[in-house]
């Protein structure tokens, strides 16, 4: 890995365990069958196959601790790549012929994972399953590159229109809010299975914890509390559907010092003790 800035490439890998740090350029990452974490100057992300995540060039960190294989499928590119796609879709028809390689200042992507486009996912799809037939054919993968940049532009654009939802008197602020309350979000997304306190979420976001609490709760519908406990049933479920741990280890994976107060949580959202849910689980298997 590293900044390569001038191709697009592709990074296809599997790994249970794996750290990395240093610069890398523009890059979306996507990863199946468990998670990875990153760190970034802007704070820390969780991506495992629900959601992709979009790093703008510059240094992170990322780690992957998992006791299943983890397939990354990661796409980086060139220096410039994406002002150039963008300029093709935005300028009109007499400046793209009378300057066709004019530069355009740097985006700025919002870093923050993403949930995944039908579109996109196609495409990432076609992309991973094809690109061992065509893997000398450069023609062939720079068209594809730029038809996921297209989508990735926009996606950006749909961002921008969240943006200029929130209420501020000026779009610089209302850009700067959504980032931070993103990145409370992506904080969360990463330490949920552990006891953060809306302290610790404020001070991530750079946020007073009743900005946070405000803003959070527009953008996402939910409050910090309520995402942490949507995370842990999800998890909890998938655990407990696995049969693989027993409902105290399951308990420390989510965040909880004891059984009883997981199976008070589980029940509450869910409607059944984690026992009982479980027990389910096997009875449909049969």
């Amino acid at each position: 890995m590293g900044i390569n800035s001038s191709t697009n490439y592709v990074l296809h890998a599997t790994s249970n365990e794996f750290y990395w740090e240093g610069d890398g350029q523009l890059s979306l990452k996507t990863f199946a069958n468990g998670h990875a974490h990153y760190k970034t100057s802007k704070g820390f992300f969780a991506v495992d196959e629900s959601r992709y995540l979009l790093l703008n060039e510059g240094p992170y960190t990322i780690s992957i601790e998992d006791k299943n294989v983890v397939e990354s499928f990661c796409i980086f590119f060139k220096s410039g790549f994406a002002e150039q796609v963008s300029r093709s879709l935005e300028d009109s028809p007499d400046a793209l012929l009378s300057d066709p390689y004019k530069r355009r200042r740097s985006i700025g992507f919002f870093e923050k994972t993403y949930q995944e486009s039908l579109l996109l996912t196609s495409q990432l799809q076609k992309l991973k399953t094809s690109i061992p037939f065509y893997q000398d054919d450069l023609l062939w993968k720079e068209e594809q590159f730029h038809k996921i940049m297209q989508t990735i532009l926009h996606i950006h654009n749909d961002t921008l229109r969240e943006v200029h939802s929130l209420k501020a008197l000026r779009f610089t602020t209302r850009e700067e809010l959504y980032r931070r309350i993103h990145t409370a979000h992506d904080y969360i997304r990463s330490f949920y299975t552990q006891q953060i306190q809306l302290e610790d979420i404020a001070q991530i976001a750079c946020l007073s914890p009743n900005h946070l609490l405000r803003n959070y709760s527009n953008i996402f519908g939910k409050s910090p509390h309520q995402h942490i406990m949507e995370l842990r049933v999800s998890k909890a479920i998938q655990l407990l559907s696995n049969l693989d741990d027993n409902i105290t280890d399951i308990s420390f994976k989510i965040g909880y010092n004891n059984p009883v107060s997981f199976s008070k949580m589980f029940k509450q959202h869910v409607g059944l003790s984690p026992l009982a849910f479980r027990k389910k689980v096997i009875l449909d298997k049969k």
